[in-house]
């Protein structure tokens, strides 16, 4: 092009007005290919002209929807998310074949002209006459590119859509108006380039990258000449000429791709016959998005991830701007879990609670110290289908669980912890008769509790008096109600919350002294960061699922941190670690303890034992397994689970086991170090042979193995509302 001299050529505003009248002689041109009559709609040039001073100066590009990946901690890919399946990639990562195949079909004369092809226009109006209808289009390259942007500013919703696709002339007008625009600014490889990651091809492919990638399994840049004949011909209706559904239609357009380029001298003619007469090969990738192709069951962990970028203001101040970030995708997010410890707690439920079992199984790990979650997941798989779930069993309602579970005498720790902070000597003994009324009034954080209710131990052998060593051990109702009732209820409160442990449908905890049974919901990732309390000297790390994330541009996007407190001395947690270490040891959790290294935990049923516990830690993971029936209908009496016959399931037989299976298999080859206890001297009693008497037989099952059963304290009476009523001991 000519350089314009001083004092020739066309100034900006001679520029402008001739731009004006070729937009408004574009518009009619354009009414006559494919509207109604301008004067059917009520425009004039004039109106046009108007009109087009009133558009923006400027077109918002917004940007592209592309897909996420979630990772685990060691890079490996756990799911693809994203609301349109795209992979932005640069020209250089394109074939030359589809940058000439997309160019030569939609827009011969791309290169030559500008931002409106005039030629074309008028080409086409010969052509549509000659038709006597809409035979051809006259849209350039740019132009579509631009109306490309407006859908996809538009996103999902559908009236949007529709203005964006409106076929009107003040929509032309408009999209020549940006037109000149992008072709200013960006210049004609930047556009091309962006109209080639923009465009849909169908099959849910948008954009080049993500259709080489469905149709023919390879990436964008290893396209061959008949491979990019056939992706540019998709462009113009990608469900007409589907190869997937009609692939004799697509290779006819394949073809007539093949043709224009041979015509335009991008290939030669042999080039384009030979590529003719070779029959589509297809190697189709099926589109993989969302949660429910998660791997190793990590499909509940991967809507965590979800719920927690929704939820968390680091990610956008309101919600709208959260999701809409989430929905641009583009990201790549690296998470906490850890593959090994996911590998192994699945693969522990999946061998004692089957997926058509009539109760089910969810577990969760975290790190002690760091809040980090490595692994969660339940016997339930992620999906639609029969015998699977949406519902995240291991998680709060808000984060897409369910009501939680009462966790049993799993809560008894934390009173003992409340305890001790209160000066309580671990050496303190009580009465703990087979069946007492709970002491009344008891002092809570603003009055005091009255009531006259009566709990009684498991077992009628249970009578005391005990020490907390034993009465942990044994998990002794009896002992815990007095315990609480001497303490006052606000100091077990107070540590609940200073651990973490909340109410899983988000109300506060209810201050009644039955707390110390178990009997309000929670969730296992609750109680699994809050039992790594006390593996971490007494420090609470709240519970963390991203480890970091990139944006679409490989900037490092700030993420959600863990929050670390005191919620006890050391030497409380130490002293809990001593108690804890005897379930494991000699009471009622013997069959989850672990070989070859330090672990301690605690049993738990619940009322009526519609769910059953385990809550245990070393002092590198501490995990969380529950078992029962979500909707808090079956009670687990006389029930198979896993294969295996139960009279009455215990914490003790089936969570215990799960816990065993799926610790050792999540630190196998990591350190064992020491959990740090103290000296409790617990009075020795006599007892006679039926402290052991309830031990349940051992149940076996063939080429699985068999579980002993090991019931700890607790009470059940029927009729009594859960919340004034009580757990199972364990």
């Amino acid at each position: 092009m000519p350089k314009k001299r001083d004092g020739g050529g066309l100034s900006k505003t001679q520029q402008a007005a001739k731009f004006l009248g070729v937009s408004v002689l574009a518009g009619a041109v354009l009414a006559g290919l494919a509207l109604p009559a301008a004067g059917a709609l009520g425009l004039t040039a004039k109106g046009s002209v108007e009109g087009f001073d009133d558009i923006p100066a400027n077109l918002k590009t917004p940007p592209l929807s592309q897909r996420t990946r979630i990772l685990d901690a060691k890079g490996g890919e756990i799911a693809k998310v994203y609301s349109r399946d795209r992979t932005v990639v640069g020209l250089k990562d394109m074939s030359p074949y589809i940058q000439k195949a997309i160019v030569a079909i939609e827009d011969a004369r791309f290169y030559e002209h500008g931002a409106v092809d005039l030629k074309g226009i008028l080409r086409a109006v010969n052509k549509n006459a000659q038709s006597g209808g809409v035979s051809q289009g006259a849209s350039t390259l740019t132009q579509q590119y631009v109306k490309n942007v407006f859908i996809e500013e538009a996103g999902d919703d559908p009236d949007k859509v529709a203005q964006a696709t409106q076929q009107t002339i003040g929509r032309k007008i408009k999209e020549l108006k940006y037109a000149i625009q992008v072709e200013k600014e960006l210049g004609k490889q930047k556009i091309l380039q962006n109209y080639l990651n923009i465009t849909f091809f169908g099959q849910q492919a948008y954009g080049i990258e993500a259709a080489a990638q469905r149709y023919f399994s390879k990436h964008a840049k290893d396209l061959n000449l008949e491979e990019s004949a056939l992706l540019a011909g998709l462009v113009q209706s990608p469900s007409r000429y589907d190869p997937v559904n009609d692939p004799q239609e697509a290779t006819r357009r394949r073809n007539t791709v093949l043709q224009r380029m041979a015509d335009l001298k991008d290939v030669t003619q042999a080039q384009a016959d030979a590529a003719a007469k070779k029959p589509i090969k297809l190697a189709v990738s099926r589109p993989k998005n969302g949660c429910i192709t998660a791997t190793d069951g990590a499909g509940f962990f991967c809507d965590y991830i979800r719920k927690v970028f929704l939820g968390d203001r680091s990610f956008g101040k309101t919600r709208k701007i959260r999701a809409q970030r989430w929905n641009e995708g583009g990201m790549t997010i690296r998470t906490t879990l850890d593959p090994q410890t996911q590998k192994s707690i699945q693969a522990s439920l999946g061998d004692h609670v089957y997926d058509d079992d009539p109760v089910a199984g969810a577990a969760t790990i975290v790190e002690p110290g760091t809040g980090r979650i490595l692994g969660m997941g339940q016997s339930r798989p992620y999906g639609f289908g029969e015998n699977q779930t949406v519902i995240n069993l291991s998680v709060d309602h808000r984060m897409g669980g369910g009501a939680g579970y009462q966790p049993g005498s799993t809560f008894k720790p934390v009173i003992a912890a409340a305890a001790l902070e209160q000066g309580t000597s671990p050496e303190q003994e009580y009465p703990s008769p087979y069946r007492m009324p709970y002491p009344s009034p008891v002092q809570t954080c603003d009055g005091e509790w009255q009531g006259t209710d009566s709990t009684q131990n498991e077992n009628k052998e249970e009578v005391g008096p005990y020490g907390m060593k034993e009465a942990t051990a044994k998990s002794v109702n009896t002992y815990f109600v007095q315990l609480i009732s001497d303490m006052g209820i606000c100091p077990a409160v107070k540590m609940a919350q200073k651990m973490g442990i909340e109410r899983a449908d988000g109300k506060p905890l209810q201050q009644v002294p039955s707390m110390t049974l178990g009997v309000q919901e929670m969730s296992p990732l609750t109680m699994a960061a809050g039992y790594a309390a006390f593996a971490n000297g007494g420090e609470y790390c709240s519970p963390v699922a991203i480890e970091s994330i990139t944006d679409a541009r490989g900037r490092a996007m700030k993420v959600p941190q863990s929050s670390c407190r005191s919620a006890m001395s050391k030497k409380t947690a130490d002293t809990i670690n001593t108690l804890l270490k005897g379930v494991v040891e000699d009471g009622t959790g013997k069959e989850a303890g672990l070989r070859g290294r330090d672990s301690a935990g605690k049993t738990g049923t619940s009322d009526s034992r519609y769910a059953a516990w385990f809550v245990g830690y070393t002092p590198n993971a501490a995990g969380a397994v529950w078992v029962g029936d979500p909707q808090h209908k079956r009670k687990m009496y006389n029930i198979t689970i896993g294969g295996v016959p139960h009279d009455k399931v215990y914490g003790a037989d089936t969570p215990g086991p799960i816990w065993r299976d799926a610790m050792t298999g999540a630190l196998d080859g990591r350190p064992a170090p020491a959990l740090p206890t103290v000296p409790i001297d617990d009075p020795a009693k006599d007892k006679s042979p039926g402290d052991e008497g309830d031990k349940a037989p051992a149940k076996h099952k063939p080429g699985r193995g068999g579980h002993g059963k090991k019931p700890g304290g607790g009470w059940s009476i029927p009729g009594f509302p859960d919340i004034l009523g009580g757990g199972n001991g364990g």
